[in-house]
């Protein structure tokens, strides 16, 4: 029997079975996707990191770029690749868990490709897991292309005419830019009024100074940190007061409601849309494991990612200890962490 099974092959994961590895654990990583890095590539084209390179580092392993340059979402998969290569990790893909139950002396894992059994489990999926879209978008007519930003992957796959992108956080402000510099006129649904941060200041990259000042260093108990995780997370290099000004760029507030082809809005009813970019988020979904306790925001209780089941853990989740914990170079500190856990239980 395998001493660990870790859900997930993207950063978390990796981060875990570096440590897992060096600790001569017998251990598989299964991941849902058909290839390293898919969770990355699946995204929408232009993506690119708000980190630089020299911060992008997993476990053991420099992620490669001159410093300063903001790597694209296929260099991510590309890192991945050689990452794995590198320590030549056992994956399993296509491999889709439906259920965990702990058993007396280890851990069922089911799938429909087979069910795995485990000792330990490690729970590497990230925060990103059901893509929301609000409950009134049924009722709007199937004419209108809808898309969320988890399935958006450039302008050219939307149909001729207007479109709305609806979200305020970075992923809607970055697909609203590249929209509206393609489209003679777009609607954005969303406040105007959130925080800006720039990528660099005084010459230093953003996570420069966050570094130097600690600030990601922070947990999430400390005063500094509950202010920050509990607040609304700025954008980051996008200037959202630019792409605001620009005319084709229609301000309407927020989505209340639609019927047909008609979307209302907090300032405008409009009946002239052909497509919705829905980049309003995700939701957590960990239902599919056996007796976990939850919090209100449907996150697993845990601390510092050991969970209430004995032998089951978490990595990669938002301030899952520190503001960094869900960063490409922030997570090896938590994985670092469950490794010490693991070593002494």
């Amino acid at each position: 029997m395998l001493d660990f099974i870790v859900v997930g092959a993207a950063q978390a994961g990796l981060s875990m079975a570096y440590y897992l590895k060096k600790l001569n654990k017998n251990f598989l990583l299964v991941d849902k996707e058909s290839a390293i890095g898919s969770s990355w590539r699946n995204r929408w084209d232009s993506l690119t990191l708000f980190t630089p390179s020299e911060f992008n580092n997993l476990p053991g392993l420099g992620f490669p770029g001159p410093r300063g340059h903001y790597p694209s979402k296929d260099e991510v998969a590309k890192y991945f690749e050689a990452y794995v290569k590198e320590y030549n990790f056992p994956v399993q893909f296509d491999t889709f868990i439906e259920k965990i139950t702990r058993k007396e002396d280890h851990f069922l894992l089911k799938s429909p490709q087979g069910n795995l059994r485990s000792k330990n489990v490690i729970i590497g999926t990230g925060p990103f897991h059901i893509p929301y879209i609000p409950p009134f978008s049924e009722k709007i007519n199937p004419e209108i292309f809808q898309v969320h930003s988890n399935y958006y992957k450039n302008p050219g796959q939307l149909q001729k005419g207007k479109t709305m992108v609806v979200g305020a956080g970075d992923s809607g402000f970055q697909i609203l830019d590249e929209i509206s510099q393609r489209r003679n006129s777009v609607y954005f649904s969303g406040t105007s009024n959130v925080r800006l941060l720039p990528q660099e200041i005084l010459g230093k990259t953003l996570f420069w100074w966050l570094k130097k000042t600690g600030i990601l260093g922070f947990s999430k108990d400390s005063w500094i940190g509950k202010k920050l995780s509990t607040s609304r997370q700025p954008i980051i290099g996008t200037d959202i007061k630019e792409i605001l000004r620009r005319e084709n760029v229609n301000l309407v507030g927020k989505v209340k409601d639609a019927e047909g082809k008609t979307i209302y809005t907090e300032n405008k009813e409009i009946t002239d849309l052909k497509n919705i970019v829905w980049a309003t988020g995700y939701r957590p979904n960990f239902e599919w494991i056996e007796g976990l306790e939850l919090r209100e925001n449907g996150y697993p209780k845990h601390y510092r990612g050991v969970s209430n089941i004995n032998g089951l853990y978490f990595i990669g989740l938002p301030w899952l200890y520190t503001r960094g914990s869900a960063t490409l170079g922030g997570i090896k500190k938590d994985a670092k962490y469950l490794a010490n856990y693991i070593s002494k239980a």
